[in-house]
């Protein structure tokens, strides 16, 4: 693990401080720690820069966890850094209300060892591939802004990083857009030409496994011919993206929004982080194609 990497602890509770603070040590980040609500904002929009991880507690002086992380989201620099929320606050009302303020990572308390380093390594791999991400599109120019209409067609996960790296830099604000292209080409590989399921991604992913499987559907002979089909479209109002793999669909509607039961899982928030990527993603069909809407005005 980087030692580089720095991680904010918030909790007012110093027992649950320290055992965050030894944990965290041992993993190999630098850790800073406050108690204050009112501090820790303070704190974190003086150096926006300085943090790779916050775990934030709802119930906390001076000002409540919960208004924290909606200032943090509100933050241009902010609002990329993965936020922990944790709380011993369980009821569904409760755990909604935080999914709702851009929480996509959840530790309810009390908590083991174990479910706190399997939150902890998915958000700092779904930041990771961000920052990773948004490095690549800054480094060529945006000359593709310039571009009407343009189609793709592909078939692995490399090509689906490329393309959504490459047209990320059609869009008026790439950093806005990549992580969500990214997140619907890797489904559509996945789940939909693969049809490797929710379930079998999370065991795939506990046991290290997932691109293996990947590339072992991909050799498959009912596989060898699919691919995704990428469409770009823009005009003076808005650009659009279509996304069609050739898959049977699948149940939508179920992941528009974080679900409470899937809160502690290892992935599961491809379509929410899609969601925010664009002014609006709608489905079609079964679910095997999509639209993202990113108005100009």
């Amino acid at each position: 693990m980087n030692k580089n990497l720095k991680v904010c602890v918030v909790d007012d509770d110093p027992i649950i401080q320290d055992l965050l603070e030894d944990q965290l040590i041992q993993l190999g980040y630098h850790v800073t720690t406050s108690q204050n609500g009112k501090e820790a904002w303070q704190a974190l929009e003086s150096h926006p820069k300085k943090y790779d991880l916050i775990l934030l507690d709802w119930m906390l002086p001076g000002m409540y966890g919960i208004e924290v992380l909606k200032k943090i989201k509100e933050h241009p620099l902010l609002k990329t850094i993965p936020t922990i929320m944790m709380t011993a606050k369980s009821s569904k009302e409760d755990i909604q209300e935080g999914l709702d303020a851009g929480a996509y990572y959840y530790l309810t308390k009390p908590f083991e060892r174990s479910h706190l380093l399997a939150i902890i390594k998915t958000a700092m791999t779904d930041f990771a591939k961000y920052r990773q991400l948004l490095k690549e599109t800054e480094q060529t120019a945006n000359t593709l802004r310039l571009m009407k209409k343009g189609e793709f067609s592909f078939y692995t996960l490399e090509e689906g990083t490329n393309i959504a790296l490459l047209l990320a830099k059609a869009f008026p604000r790439p950093e806005r857009v990549v992580a969500g292209l990214l997140e619907l080409l890797i489904n559509a590989v996945e789940h939909g030409n693969l049809g490797i399921t929710y379930e079998e991604k999370s065991e795939l992913i506990y046991q290290d496994q997932w691109r293996n499987e990947v590339e072992a559907r991909l050799l498959l002979p009912e596989n060898i011919e699919k691919t995704v089909d990428v469409r770009y479209e823009k005009d003076d109002h808005e650009i659009r993206f279509f996304v069609k793999d050739a898959g049977k669909g699948f149940d939508w509607q179920s992941y528009q929004e974080y679900s409470i039961e899937r809160v502690l899982d290892n992935h599961g928030r491809g379509i929410i982080i899609a969601q925010d990527s664009f002014n609006s993603l709608e489905y079609f069909g079964a679910g095997n194609e999509i639209c993202g809407v990113v108005k100009l005005k």
